[in-house]
């Protein structure tokens, strides 16, 4: 191996061994951090765990003493949209023409089925006869 070619492995081995301390110094230094975030990411979730738990337990508590009935499930908050306004409006328009279809629909059948529910019979009922009491 040539001479100059053996002071540049050696320096590049020196320079790697100063930086070594201080690379493995800050390294380290990270590692602590992200555990610590961790650790504080794990104790907030198991509180609000916690806390979410207790207010479960003391609403069924409540629920029960007041009325002893069980509870309904909570509804869910309905979920925005994130329309643009003229899709907005090609919905709505949309909507309204199905309505109106339905309701035509409906009137419809409405008026043929009603005629017939609501005409005169073709022969009368026929007149109650007169007993005697005593059969």
């Amino acid at each position: 191996m040539k001479l100059k070619n053996l002071k540049k492995k050696i320096q590049r081995l020196e320079k790697r061994l100063q930086e070594g301390p201080k690379k493995l110094a800050k390294l380290k230094q990270r590692l602590h951090s992200e555990e610590s975030a961790r650790a504080l990411k794990a104790a907030r979730k198991s509180a609000a765990r916690a806390a979410k738990k207790s207010a479960k337990a003391a609403k069924k508590a409540g629920a029960h003493a007041a009325g002893g009935k069980k509870p309904m499930g909570a509804k869910k908050a309905k979920k925005k949209l994130n329309l643009s306004p003229e899709r907005r409006a090609q919905l709505a328009a949309a909507m309204k023409a199905r309505w109106a279809a339905k309701r035509a629909a409906q009137a419809q059948t409405n008026t043929t089925s009603g005629d017939n529910q609501h005409s005169a019979p073709g022969t009368p009922p026929p007149p109650p006869e007169n007993r005697p009491d005593g059969v």
